[in-house]
């Protein structure tokens, strides 16, 4: 049996330092960061968020293959900033290695450019660093940070969701770039990895545009979402509750959608218990989007794949499955 944890990954000590990170400045928490703007009579804010891609990156150096990891980097960072109601509007990149290859960088860039057109963002600046001695030959590592600005009074913080609320799943395109520590501990062949490369490597669904394609058909007809939920590391479970108020939790029907065949293959693989799989995947769902039941008709017609999954609850903040 594999899991999370046994594969070098504590989710739960992970949760209790950022608990201690949100106690020591009020300005963190949520899925992006807000500053009010003073020049702008505070009507509007500054929203920023940063991220990684993971340990996806091993794949990459792995299998040689170099030409969608930045498209991940730009998606962990603009898919938080628009869970709260920001439009992107610039991303800075660092990059580090310890020599670097001109024709692999080529196509880190121009991954991370792909990104930047799909997140509908500038690529404003970044940083190179070449690393003598820090990285194992071929290796690199990435972050990324996406600036955005949002109106006060259209901020999702959550406080607008009610008991009843509908949740409209977005499908994600896979394992997006969260749970390949777990991944890598059940593929650990080479001969395996390859065989699954394609899909393990399908870059993360950027979802900018179809959020402000779903809030603009919304808003024709009188609605808007009133909470949006990044689907990243602690899946589902760990997720959606943080856009949800505290006294109410959320009902989500198991088999309501199709889960990826990747997934499934890799957990009988790797006996991996059911627990572990909602804990550490989207279980093909990259974004979750919390509306009134009046609002789900449009939500449905407008996004490709866009299905029903639950409903918001009074509750303790959690995620029960049915």
């Amino acid at each position: 049996m594999t899991t999370y944890k046994k594969s070098g990954v504590d989710v739960k000590l992970a949760d209790r330092f950022t608990e201690f990170l949100e106690k020591k400045s009020k300005a963190i928490g949520g899925f992006a960061g807000l500053l009010p703007i003073p020049e702008m009579k505070k009507e509007y804010s500054i929203v920023a968020s940063t991220d990684g891609v993971g340990t996806k990156l091993k794949l990459a150096f792995l299998l040689d293959r170099h030409d969608t990891i930045g498209i991940d980097l730009v998606a962990m960072c603009v898919n938080d900033l628009v869970c709260c109601g920001a439009r992107p509007m610039l991303f800075l990149d660092y990059y580090a290695t310890g020599k670097l290859d001109l024709a692999r960088s080529k196509k880190i860039i121009n991954g991370i450019m792909e990104g930047c057109r799909q997140g509908e963002s500038v690529l404003l600046g970044g940083e190179t660093a070449e690393m003598p001695g820090f990285y194992a030959p071929g290796e690199y590592d990435l972050a990324g940070f996406s600036v955005g600005i949002v109106k006060n009074s259209e901020v999702l913080d959550g406080r607008k969701v009610r008991p009843g609320d509908i949740l409209v799943g977005l499908p994600s395109t896979g394992f997006h770039s969260n749970g390949f520590s777990l991944v890598r501990k059940v593929l650990d062949d080479k001969r395996l990895l390859k065989k699954y490369a394609a899909r393990l490597l399908t870059p993360t669904k950027i979802y900018v545009k179809d959020v402000n394609r779903l809030r603009a058909a919304l808003k024709k007809k009188g609605h808007d979402v009133t909470a949006l939920a990044h689907i990243t590391g602690s899946g589902i479970p760990g997720n959606l509750p943080r856009v949800l108020p505290r006294t109410m939790g959320a009902v989500v029907i198991k088999g309501s959608w199709q889960v990826p065949g990747i997934m499934r293959e890799v957990q009988r693989l790797g006996d991996i218990p059911e627990r572990d799989m909602w804990d550490s995947f989207n279980m093909g769902l990259g974004m979750i989007a919390v509306m009134r039941p009046a609002a789900v008709p449009t939500a449905l017609k407008t996004l490709k794949g866009a299905v029903v999954i639950g409903e918001v609850v009074k509750g303790r903040n959690e995620v029960l499955f049915k």
